[in-house]
Protein backbone atom coordinates (compact mmCIF):
# COMPACT_ATOMS: atom_id res chain seq x y z
CA UNK A 1 0.00 0.00 0.00
CA UNK A 2 1.72 3.42 -1.08
CA UNK A 3 1.97 6.24 1.36
CA UNK A 4 -1.02 8.49 0.52
CA UNK A 5 -3.04 5.17 0.88
CA UNK A 6 -1.97 4.38 4.32
CA UNK A 7 -2.52 7.69 5.01
CA UNK A 8 -5.94 7.90 3.95
CA UNK A 9 -7.08 4.24 5.71
CA UNK A 10 -6.04 5.92 9.11
CA UNK A 11 -7.75 9.75 8.86
CA UNK A 12 -10.94 8.39 7.57
CA UNK A 13 -12.59 6.80 10.66
CA UNK A 14 -10.99 9.76 12.14
CA UNK A 15 -12.58 11.97 10.14
CA UNK A 16 -16.47 10.25 10.15
CA UNK A 17 -16.16 10.03 13.67
CA UNK A 18 -16.32 13.52 13.82
CA UNK A 19 -19.00 14.20 11.08
CA UNK A 20 -21.13 11.91 13.79
CA UNK A 21 -20.28 13.70 16.37
CA UNK A 22 -21.10 16.60 15.14
CA UNK A 23 -24.44 15.79 13.92
CA UNK A 24 -25.18 14.12 16.98
CA UNK A 25 -25.08 18.05 18.43
CA UNK A 26 -21.50 17.31 20.11
CA UNK A 27 -20.18 19.80 22.18
CA UNK A 28 -16.12 18.67 22.55
CA UNK A 29 -15.59 20.01 18.75
CA UNK A 30 -15.01 23.47 17.03
CA UNK A 31 -16.03 23.74 13.90
CA UNK A 32 -13.63 25.58 11.53
CA UNK A 33 -14.12 28.14 9.19
CA UNK A 34 -16.88 29.84 12.01
CA UNK A 35 -17.25 33.70 12.28
CA UNK A 36 -14.68 35.55 14.92
CA UNK A 37 -16.41 35.43 18.13
CA UNK A 38 -19.18 33.33 17.00
CA UNK A 39 -20.60 31.58 20.54
CA UNK A 40 -23.79 30.82 19.63
CA UNK A 41 -25.34 32.78 22.09
CA UNK A 42 -27.54 35.60 21.47
CA UNK A 43 -25.66 39.41 20.77
CA UNK A 44 -26.66 41.69 23.12
CA UNK A 45 -30.36 43.18 22.89
CA UNK A 46 -31.20 40.17 21.42
CA UNK A 47 -33.10 36.98 22.64
CA UNK A 48 -33.68 33.54 21.41
CA UNK A 49 -36.82 32.88 23.81
CA UNK A 50 -40.20 33.78 22.12
CA UNK A 51 -42.11 34.31 24.97
CA UNK A 52 -44.37 37.68 25.20
CA UNK A 53 -42.86 40.52 26.36
CA UNK A 54 -45.59 43.49 27.53
CA UNK A 55 -44.79 46.96 28.31
CA UNK A 56 -47.28 49.33 29.44
CA UNK A 57 -47.20 53.14 29.46
CA UNK A 58 -49.57 55.53 30.77
CA UNK A 59 -49.69 59.18 29.89
CA UNK A 60 -51.88 61.47 31.74
CA UNK A 61 -54.75 63.46 31.95
CA UNK A 62 -56.20 63.83 28.15
CA UNK A 63 -59.53 62.46 26.47
CA UNK A 64 -59.82 60.49 22.95
CA UNK A 65 -61.05 63.57 21.12
CA UNK A 66 -57.99 65.66 22.46
CA UNK A 67 -55.47 62.65 21.38
CA UNK A 68 -56.71 60.58 18.32
CA UNK A 69 -55.61 62.70 15.16
CA UNK A 70 -54.09 65.64 16.71
CA UNK A 71 -51.59 66.88 15.02
CA UNK A 72 -49.33 67.81 18.29
CA UNK A 73 -48.90 64.17 18.62
CA UNK A 74 -47.81 62.45 15.26
CA UNK A 75 -45.68 59.86 16.62
CA UNK A 76 -48.89 58.49 19.01
CA UNK A 77 -50.74 58.76 16.37
CA UNK A 78 -48.89 56.49 14.30
CA UNK A 79 -48.57 53.72 16.54
CA UNK A 80 -52.74 53.80 16.54
CA UNK A 81 -52.54 54.07 12.96
CA UNK A 82 -50.09 50.96 12.28
CA UNK A 83 -51.00 49.14 15.67
CA UNK A 84 -54.41 48.72 17.03
CA UNK A 85 -57.14 50.91 18.17
CA UNK A 86 -59.72 51.10 21.15
CA UNK A 87 -62.55 53.40 20.57
CA UNK A 88 -64.31 53.03 23.03
CA UNK A 89 -61.97 52.90 26.25
CA UNK A 90 -62.89 54.51 29.24
CA UNK A 91 -60.57 55.37 32.30
CA UNK A 92 -62.00 54.33 36.07
CA UNK A 93 -62.20 57.26 38.07
CA UNK A 94 -60.51 60.60 38.98
CA UNK A 95 -58.10 61.60 40.02
CA UNK A 96 -55.23 59.91 38.91
CA UNK A 97 -54.36 56.88 41.55
CA UNK A 98 -57.69 55.19 41.53
CA UNK A 99 -56.74 54.43 37.55
CA UNK A 100 -53.04 53.52 38.28
CA UNK A 101 -54.68 50.58 40.50
CA UNK A 102 -56.99 49.81 38.30
CA UNK A 103 -54.52 48.84 35.91
CA UNK A 104 -52.61 46.54 38.05
CA UNK A 105 -55.18 45.08 40.99
CA UNK A 106 -58.50 45.39 38.57
CA UNK A 107 -60.15 47.81 41.13
CA UNK A 108 -59.62 51.56 42.27
CA UNK A 109 -58.62 50.89 45.45
CA UNK A 110 -58.82 55.12 46.87
CA UNK A 111 -59.35 58.04 45.29
CA UNK A 112 -56.77 59.69 47.32
CA UNK A 113 -53.45 60.99 45.73
CA UNK A 114 -52.42 61.13 48.74
CA UNK A 115 -52.94 57.55 50.09
CA UNK A 116 -49.72 56.51 51.86
CA UNK A 117 -49.55 52.97 51.99
CA UNK A 118 -49.10 49.97 51.87
CA UNK A 119 -52.13 48.57 50.36
CA UNK A 120 -52.58 44.38 50.48
CA UNK A 121 -54.94 43.90 47.88
CA UNK A 122 -53.84 41.59 45.48
CA UNK A 123 -51.58 42.68 42.43
CA UNK A 124 -49.60 42.32 39.68
CA UNK A 125 -46.22 41.96 40.83
CA UNK A 126 -47.80 39.41 43.56
CA UNK A 127 -49.28 37.70 40.24
CA UNK A 128 -46.40 37.61 38.11
CA UNK A 129 -44.19 36.63 40.74
CA UNK A 130 -46.33 33.63 41.59
CA UNK A 131 -46.37 32.47 37.84
CA UNK A 132 -42.56 32.98 37.59
CA UNK A 133 -42.72 36.09 35.48
CA UNK A 134 -39.90 38.71 35.73
CA UNK A 135 -41.25 42.56 35.93
CA UNK A 136 -40.06 45.91 36.36
CA UNK A 137 -41.11 49.78 37.07
CA UNK A 138 -39.15 51.83 35.04
CA UNK A 139 -40.08 55.51 36.01
CA UNK A 140 -38.48 58.96 35.07
CA UNK A 141 -36.60 60.72 37.64
CA UNK A 142 -36.96 58.57 39.83
CA UNK A 143 -33.97 58.91 42.50
CA UNK A 144 -32.49 55.72 43.25
CA UNK A 145 -33.29 52.19 42.25
CA UNK A 146 -35.82 50.96 45.10
CA UNK A 147 -37.22 53.83 45.89
CA UNK A 148 -40.46 53.72 47.50
CA UNK A 149 -40.75 57.23 49.57
CA UNK A 150 -43.04 60.41 48.16
CA UNK A 151 -43.12 62.37 45.44
CA UNK A 152 -39.84 64.34 44.44
CA UNK A 153 -39.30 66.86 41.64
CA UNK A 154 -41.10 65.37 38.62
CA UNK A 155 -41.25 61.68 40.03
CA UNK A 156 -45.21 61.34 41.07
CA UNK A 157 -45.29 58.48 43.37
CA UNK A 158 -49.22 58.35 43.27
CA UNK A 159 -48.38 57.29 39.46
CA UNK A 160 -46.45 54.35 40.64
CA UNK A 161 -48.79 51.35 42.25
CA UNK A 162 -46.00 49.24 42.47
CA UNK A 163 -44.56 51.56 45.70
CA UNK A 164 -47.69 50.64 47.59
CA UNK A 165 -47.86 46.84 47.47
CA UNK A 166 -46.80 44.92 50.40
CA UNK A 167 -45.70 42.47 48.66
CA UNK A 168 -42.90 45.18 47.42
CA UNK A 169 -42.77 47.35 50.55
CA UNK A 170 -42.37 44.52 52.61
CA UNK A 171 -39.67 42.66 50.40
CA UNK A 172 -36.04 44.33 49.54
CA UNK A 173 -35.62 42.02 46.36
CA UNK A 174 -38.90 43.18 44.57
CA UNK A 175 -38.29 46.69 45.70
CA UNK A 176 -35.33 46.40 43.53
CA UNK A 177 -36.93 45.94 40.23
CA UNK A 178 -38.31 49.76 40.18
CA UNK A 179 -35.64 51.52 38.69
CA UNK A 180 -35.04 54.62 37.44
CA UNK A 181 -36.22 54.98 33.23
CA UNK A 182 -32.52 54.50 31.98
CA UNK A 183 -32.31 51.35 32.65
CA UNK A 184 -34.86 50.23 30.54
CA UNK A 185 -32.67 50.69 27.21
CA UNK A 186 -29.49 49.35 29.77
CA UNK A 187 -31.68 45.87 30.62
CA UNK A 188 -32.64 45.83 26.66
CA UNK A 189 -28.93 46.02 25.30
CA UNK A 190 -27.86 43.46 27.91
CA UNK A 191 -30.81 41.08 26.63
CA UNK A 192 -32.12 41.47 30.12
CA UNK A 193 -35.61 42.58 29.64
CA UNK A 194 -38.51 41.43 32.23
CA UNK A 195 -41.46 39.49 31.13
CA UNK A 196 -43.21 42.73 32.04
CA UNK A 197 -42.36 46.74 32.14
CA UNK A 198 -44.15 49.17 33.62
CA UNK A 199 -43.33 52.57 32.25
CA UNK A 200 -43.60 56.22 34.02
CA UNK A 201 -42.37 58.77 32.31
CA UNK A 202 -41.98 62.05 34.90
CA UNK A 203 -45.17 65.00 34.84
CA UNK A 204 -43.80 66.90 32.42
CA UNK A 205 -43.35 64.06 29.66
CA UNK A 206 -46.84 62.38 30.01
CA UNK A 207 -48.70 64.96 29.48
CA UNK A 208 -49.25 66.14 32.77
CA UNK A 209 -47.66 69.36 33.73
CA UNK A 210 -46.55 72.56 31.36
CA UNK A 211 -42.61 72.04 30.01
CA UNK A 212 -42.00 75.76 30.71
CA UNK A 213 -42.73 74.85 34.75
CA UNK A 214 -46.34 78.33 34.15
CA UNK A 215 -48.63 78.42 31.65
CA UNK A 216 -49.03 76.59 28.48
CA UNK A 217 -51.32 75.43 25.85
CA UNK A 218 -52.61 71.69 25.56
CA UNK A 219 -51.09 71.36 22.37
CA UNK A 220 -47.62 71.74 24.22
CA UNK A 221 -48.50 69.63 26.94
CA UNK A 222 -49.44 67.00 23.92
CA UNK A 223 -46.22 67.85 21.55
CA UNK A 224 -44.02 67.15 25.00
CA UNK A 225 -45.64 64.03 25.39
CA UNK A 226 -45.51 62.68 21.81
CA UNK A 227 -41.59 63.63 21.62
CA UNK A 228 -41.02 61.86 24.77
CA UNK A 229 -42.47 58.95 23.24
CA UNK A 230 -40.86 58.81 19.97
CA UNK A 231 -37.21 59.54 21.42
CA UNK A 232 -37.78 56.77 24.83
CA UNK A 233 -39.89 54.55 23.21
CA UNK A 234 -39.30 54.17 19.68
CA UNK A 235 -35.78 52.38 20.56
CA UNK A 236 -37.32 50.29 22.61
CA UNK A 237 -39.85 49.27 19.65
CA UNK A 238 -36.71 48.53 17.48
CA UNK A 239 -34.93 45.68 19.57
CA UNK A 240 -35.59 42.40 18.63
CA UNK A 241 -36.91 41.09 21.94
CA UNK A 242 -40.00 43.46 21.09
CA UNK A 243 -40.01 43.12 17.35
CA UNK A 244 -40.35 39.25 17.89
CA UNK A 245 -42.48 38.64 21.11
CA UNK A 246 -43.49 42.25 22.10
CA UNK A 247 -46.72 43.95 23.06
CA UNK A 248 -46.94 47.64 23.83
CA UNK A 249 -49.89 49.04 25.48
CA UNK A 250 -50.31 53.01 25.50
CA UNK A 251 -52.95 54.68 27.17
CA UNK A 252 -54.16 57.44 29.73
CA UNK A 253 -54.76 57.33 33.09
CA UNK A 254 -57.95 59.25 33.09
CA UNK A 255 -59.44 61.99 30.40
CA UNK A 256 -59.48 65.68 31.43
CA UNK A 257 -61.61 66.85 34.78
CA UNK A 258 -64.33 67.78 33.15
CA UNK A 259 -65.17 64.17 31.35
CA UNK A 260 -66.93 62.18 34.05
CA UNK A 261 -67.72 59.32 30.72
CA UNK A 262 -67.98 56.09 32.76
CA UNK A 263 -66.23 57.25 35.71
CA UNK A 264 -62.54 58.68 34.25
CA UNK A 265 -63.68 59.58 30.53
CA UNK A 266 -63.03 58.19 27.56
CA UNK A 267 -59.13 57.82 26.59
CA UNK A 268 -57.29 56.30 23.85
CA UNK A 269 -56.18 52.73 24.53
CA UNK A 270 -53.31 51.24 21.72
CA UNK A 271 -51.72 48.28 21.14
CA UNK A 272 -48.56 47.45 18.95
CA UNK A 273 -46.24 45.27 18.31
CA UNK A 274 -45.85 41.40 17.74
CA UNK A 275 -48.38 41.05 19.44
CA UNK A 276 -51.01 43.37 18.58
CA UNK A 277 -53.58 42.91 16.05
CA UNK A 278 -52.19 45.59 13.30
CA UNK A 279 -54.91 47.66 11.80
CA UNK A 280 -57.27 46.51 13.94
CA UNK A 281 -60.24 49.37 16.24
CA UNK A 282 -62.35 48.07 18.60
CA UNK A 283 -65.91 49.65 19.41
CA UNK A 284 -66.17 47.46 22.43
CA UNK A 285 -66.42 49.25 25.71
CA UNK A 286 -63.11 48.16 27.73
CA UNK A 287 -61.90 49.98 31.27
CA UNK A 288 -58.25 49.78 33.04
CA UNK A 289 -59.41 46.30 34.67
CA UNK A 290 -59.53 44.60 30.70
CA UNK A 291 -55.88 46.01 29.94
CA UNK A 292 -54.98 44.19 33.03
CA UNK A 293 -56.63 41.02 32.21
CA UNK A 294 -55.16 41.53 28.78
CA UNK A 295 -51.54 41.57 30.31
CA UNK A 296 -52.51 38.21 32.60
CA UNK A 297 -54.17 36.55 29.27
CA UNK A 298 -50.38 37.48 26.88
CA UNK A 299 -48.23 36.75 29.49
CA UNK A 300 -50.16 33.31 31.01
CA UNK A 301 -50.75 34.65 34.47
CA UNK A 302 -52.07 31.78 36.14
CA UNK A 303 -54.13 34.08 38.37
CA UNK A 304 -55.18 37.89 37.67
CA UNK A 305 -55.80 40.24 40.41
CA UNK A 306 -58.97 40.88 41.33
CA UNK A 307 -61.80 41.90 39.88
CA UNK A 308 -60.26 42.09 36.89
CA UNK A 309 -59.92 38.15 36.62
CA UNK A 310 -64.00 38.14 35.45
CA UNK A 311 -63.43 40.88 32.66
CA UNK A 312 -62.97 39.96 28.72
CA UNK A 313 -59.35 40.68 27.51
CA UNK A 314 -58.95 42.34 24.66
CA UNK A 315 -58.56 39.96 22.34
CA UNK A 316 -60.05 41.79 19.54
CA UNK A 317 -57.02 44.23 19.68
CA UNK A 318 -54.24 41.69 20.85
CA UNK A 319 -53.17 38.06 19.92
CA UNK A 320 -52.94 35.51 22.89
Amino acid sequence: MGQQARFAVLVWPLYSALLLLTACGGTGATVMGSSPGSSGQPAPGQSTAQHSFVVLVAEENHSYEQVIGNSSMPYLNSLAQQGALATQYYANAHPSIGNYFALTTGAVQTNDNNFPGPLSADNLARELSASGKTWKVYAEDLPSAGYLGTTIGNYEKHHNPFAYFTDVVNNPSQAANIVPFPQLMSDANAGALPDFAFVIPNAIDDGHSCPSGTVCSDSDLLARADQWLKTSISPLLATSRFQSSGLLLLTFDESNIADLRNGGGRVPLIAFGAKAKSGSQSATSYKHENTLNTVCVVLAIATCPGPAASVAAEDDLVQR
